[in-house]
């Protein structure tokens, strides 16, 4: 990101307190506003009130899957939303990339390293215009 443009606002939806508090540093010091949620129905509302640039989201939560979160997003409306599952989870049932796909989501496994979460955010908000703080 350049010193002159808005800053890109990222929703880390994640149920591991430590996982999200990492992830958000990190994105923050890349220049990010950081906005998060520990539960995928916390997500959904976040999603409503602040309007993220993208959204960055654990497959596995005990409340609702990130397929499910996803399927709920898209029903609202928000087809165009950059989205990544993220999952430590290697022996997915096949059919649920196919379905992430379908759905316009991007899948990344764990761990994500700086590298690969500054990347990602960097592909995510990609030609979407940022919200202003």
């Amino acid at each position: 990101m350049t010193q002159d443009a808005a800053p890109y606002t990222i929703l880390l939806v994640e149920h591991d307190e430590g996982t999200v508090t990492t992830y958000a540093r990190i994105l923050r010091l890349e220049g990010y506003i950081v906005r998060t949620a520990l539960s995928a129905e916390a997500g959904l509302h976040e999603v409503e009130s602040s309007h993220p640039d993208a959204v960055i989201l654990d497959f596995r939560m005990p409340d609702m899957d990130g397929l499910e979160f996803l399927r709920r997003l898209r029903e609202d409306g928000l087809r165009n939303m950059p989205v990544a599952i993220v999952t430590g989870d290697y022996f997915l049932d096949e059919r649920v990339p196919k379905e992430l796909k379908q759905l316009g989501a991007e899948i990344r496994f764990k761990p994500l390293w700086v590298e690969d979460l500054t990347k990602l955010a960097r592909e995510l908000v990609n030609g979407t215009p940022p919200t202003t703080a």
